[in-house]
């Protein structure tokens, strides 16, 4: 059971006091000419979404910059092959609330981003992410409401990037699908995955 519950905003200024110079003017409602340099490095982030039927975090990465400037308000992120669950573009779609979190490997900073987001099937905005031949089946627009950097501690305490392969012994996704569904062939799973992967990257 949890006790001690913090139940409202004046608590938490109380047990937490203001915040510093650095953390306040630190937000931009727009794409700086920095923030989008470091946005532009960065291969992977973090999307959260919130719709009917909850909150969704999401995971999403590029072999190249993850989203594209449209201008210094708009980010485009293309939707690239997944597991088809859409749930950020069911929320999106639902709410439209978003926020993203950008990392760079070796950087323990972390840029943050909050606004609002549409899908669009738009030819013009498709076509900038041809890769090969092949297209997202959508882009996701995102207005900037906020923009700003995240202090280094989290991933300065969790050693990110210097602790090393620490993936033995994880369980394997087939292993936590064989988990939920009683005789799921996770073995075969695992096995046929990698292949998989390879033909549908994109």
């Amino acid at each position: 059971m949890v006790n001690d519950i913090v139940k409202d905003i004046a608590a938490i200024e109380a047990l937490y006091g203001q915040p510093s110079e650095a953390s306040v003017i630190k937000v931009a409602d727009h794409l700086t000419p920095l923030y989008t340099k470091w946005i532009m490095d960065s291969r992977f982030c973090v999307v959260s979404t919130v719709g009917p039927g909850g909150t969704d975090g999401s995971p999403r990465g590029d072999d190249g910059p993850v989203v594209q400037p449209l201008d210094n308000k708009t980010l485009l992120m293309p939707d690239w092959r997944g597991n088809n669950r859409k749930d950020t573009l069911r929320n999106i779609v639902a709410d439209g609330r978003i926020s993203l979190m950008f990392f760079v490997p070796g950087s323990n900073n972390v840029v943050r981003v909050n606004g609002t987001a549409v899908v669009s099937t738009a030819p013009a905005l498709i076509d900038r992410f041809e890769q090969n031949g092949r297209h997202p089946r959508s882009v996701v627009a995102i207005t900037v409401a906020e923009v700003y950097s995240q202090c280094a501690r989290a991933l300065m305490r969790a050693q990110i990037w210097t602790s090393g392969d620490e993936s033995t012994g994880l369980p394997s996704v087939g292993e936590l699908l064989a988990e939920q569904k009683q005789g799921f062939d996770g073995q075969s799973y695992d096995a046929a995955w990698t292949g998989r992967a390879a033909k549908t990257m994109w």
